[in-house]
């Protein structure tokens, strides 16, 4: 029997008998010309011979184990190359079969383990079609992996963990506005990542990685109405467009909270340094206003992407953070990371304050330990944020951090800003 020891609100699995690793959760599609499918039910299609698997998990140590898979029913003959470390083993798979089918013994390095998948030979649609892989030992074996699909984890482990600084304010002025400047290193930008820079408390503003062929800039701010769905919120609690710059498209978003929204399509660089500079401000009439500006150093002249009124709303600028996260599952098993560097509010009247600590966290995959391919913290005078990839990363959440000071603020014209 698999035993289950609980140390705060991490859950580890400890085994002396096997334990089931749900593809549902855990495996990607790493090679292929065409896309195969991969649901809650594991890999369910494997159609093309070019199409490569791979399924990662993390071992605190060294171990000996034995491999098995769990197929659906198998429709006809097949043959499948299954290699972990450099060990490879060949599984012949009957027309008719289902169930647990063994790989054999293998072993597992202490960190992430890589076990790949991929199609020899097959005689019918698929190669197969894998619910789980089951691993086997002897001994006390302790892994890190998506474990289980409550509130919807799955989705949520394939996209990875999230990770966030949160940068220390003085509490003894109201804050207007706040500069940040994100560098995304070269090669460090793949499909799905968004890369926020300039966060606050109802919302955030930074850049992301849409396709090949287009990035953004992305502003939103969420209602104060609670709702998924957009069209629910009453005309009373939407946000209001009070400006937006040229080329920008506005309109709402949903799924994760709503609100407004705005983004403006643009060619970004990895390798560049650009700023973000950002304002919240109450109204006097019980609405807050949220204007967000954008400065490449190629243009040299900060771009307005949008203004926005947020109703019902009577705050300064409150809990500035960055993140970093990806939002195609899909996507999910490559690295990403950003440098952050130059951290600075304004107070309501105009005076700026170097910020230099933040602490850093993550979200629900990364506080439960499904993922533990994350870090963050400061590094060569700038702060960093770095994801996926499945690395071994090795910095605590909730730890604090400082860059040193460089005592040379923003030069920023308010009244000249558009």
């Amino acid at each position: 029997m698999s035993q289950v020891t609980f140390s705060n609100t991490l859950e580890t699995e400890v085994l002396n008998s096997s334990l089931v690793i749900p593809l549902g959760g855990n495996a990607f599609q790493t090679q292929g010309s065409r896309k195969e499918k991969i649901d809650t039910d594991g890999i369910t299609t494997w159609e093309n011979a070019d199409s490569e698997f791979s399924v990662f998990i993390k071992s605190v140590s060294d171990a000996s184990i034995l491999l098995e898979l769990y197929i659906f029913s198998q429709e006809s003959n097949s043959t499948i190359s299954i290699e972990v470390n450099g060990q490879n083993r060949i599984v012949n798979l009957s027309a008719g079969k289902s169930g647990i089918v063994a790989v054999g013994d293998l072993k597992l390095i202490k960190g992430y383990n890589e076990i790949k998948l991929s199609g020899v030979e097959k005689f019918g649609d698929d190669f197969a079609k894998i619910k789980n892989i089951q691993i086997n030992s002897e001994g006390e074996l302790v892994l890190d992996f998506v474990k289980d699909n409550i509130d919807n984890r799955y989705y949520w482990g394939r996209r990875g963990p999230s990770v966030h600084l949160s940068y220390t304010l003085p509490e003894d002025k109201n804050f207007k506005w706040f500069y940040n400047e994100v560098t995304v290193p070269e090669g460090s930008d793949p499909i799905g990542s968004y890369f926020m820079a300039n966060g606050f408390g109802e919302g955030y503003f930074g850049i992301q990685v849409n396709s090949d062929t287009e990035r953004r800039i992305l502003f939103s701010v969420w209602s104060p109405f609670k709702t998924d769905n957009p069209g629910e919120i009453p005309d009373a609690e939407k946000i209001l467009v009070l400006k937006k710059g040229e080329d920008v498209y506005t309109g709402e978003f949903g799924n994760e909270g709503s609100g407004g929204q705005s983004f403006l399509k643009y060619p970004w660089k990895a390798g560049s340094t650009y700023s973000f500079l950002n304002s919240v401000a109450p109204d006097g009439k019980g609405n807050t206003i949220y204007t967000a500006y954008f400065l490449d150093p190629e243009v040299g002249e900060w771009t307005l992407i949008a203004s926005f009124l947020r109703p019902k709303t009577n705050t300064w600028y409150k809990r500035p953070h960055s993140f970093l996260e990806n939002f195609v599952p899909e996507s999910g098993y490559m690295e990403r990371s950003a440098n952050y560097g130059n951290q600075w509010a304004a107070d309501a009247s105009g005076n700026w304050h170097e910020l230099t600590k933040a602490k850093f966290t993550g979200d629900d995959i990364a506080k439960r330990g499904y993922r533990k391919d994350f870090e963050g913290g400061e590094e060569a005078g700038q702060f960093y944020l770095r994801n996926g990839g499945f690395f071994n990363g090795i910095i605590e959440l909730n730890s604090m951090h400082q860059r040193k000071s460089n005592g040379v603020s923003p030069n920023v014209n308010f009244d000249k800003l558009p």
